[in-house]
């Protein structure tokens, strides 16, 4: 989709485990994700309509809802933000590893997140 110097580890990770799961929120987030693209230079809008509808494709049958009640009892319990607390309730919910690059869920739910090295080293 969109080359960045981490591009190569996620390939890992999707070789690793094409089975992913997401709460349906992915879907704004990853629109915010290219839009910021767009307007750092990165893409070009041509590129963003096949961008967004090849990883729907990808993701379809893999999206989920995630318990209101759940986010928001997390969310305040530690103090993330709903949007991160989405992510985490399904992990767990799925009993599945939250693979992921940002600092504060790894720091916040070592139980759940995990990085991209930490998963790729599992056996």
């Amino acid at each position: 989709y969109v080359e960045s110097g981490s591009s190569p580890q996620a390939r890992q990770v999707i070789l690793r485990d094409a089975d992913w799961a997401s709460p349906i929120l992915w879907r704004s987030e990853f629109r915010n994700a290219l839009v910021n693209c767009l307007r750092s230079g990165v893409l070009q809008k041509e590129k963003l309509f096949g961008i967004m509808t090849a990883a729907e494709t990808m993701m379809s049958g893999h999206e989920y809802e995630v318990a209101s009640d759940d986010v928001l009892e997390l969310s305040a319990e530690t103090g993330c933000s709903a949007y991160d607390a989405e992510f985490v309730v399904l992990a767990r919910d799925l009993r599945v590893p939250l693979v992921t690059t940002d600092r504060e869920l790894l720091e916040k739910f070592p139980g759940t997140a995990v990085s991209p090295e930490t998963f790729l080293g599992r056996s």
